[in-house]
């Protein structure tokens, strides 16, 4: 019995998200939600289940013209790490979902570790 994409996305992004939640326990979790459009990073922490900074293609004090490229990705991931440092999180853990780590995911992260964060 053949899987929806769908399904396929959810059980990849669940495998991922427990792989990591064992092996960083304790640690803020950097979590990225992409769509066609945007793009979306949050600071989480999930021992409170509060968000503790968030950035998103969205936001008009970005300046991003359109959410579906890298550059726009990066401004995003320069972003949360500006955000993160005035919270005072410096060390956190990457949770790309159940995206593959390249093309804009993988444009934030770098932008992300440039700015500071530590994953």
């Amino acid at each position: 019995m053949a899987s929806s994409k769908r399904d396929m996305f959810l059980k990849r992004r669940l495998r991922v998200r427990n792989k990591l939640r064992k092996s960083n326990a304790g640690r803020v979790r950097l979590s990225v939600h992409r769509s066609n459009r945007n793009i979306s990073a949050q600071l989480i922490d999930d021992a409170l289940g509060r968000t503790l900074a968030s950035a998103s293609s969205l936001e008009k004090a970005l300046g991003a013209d359109g959410g579906g490229n890298i550059e726009t990705a990066a401004k995003v991931g320069a972003a949360i790490a500006e955000r993160a440092a005035k919270a005072g999180i410096g060390d956190c853990y990457f949770d790309r979902g159940g995206f593959l780590f390249h093309g804009r995911v993988k444009a934030l992260a770098d932008a992300a570790r440039e700015g500071g964060l530590k994953f």
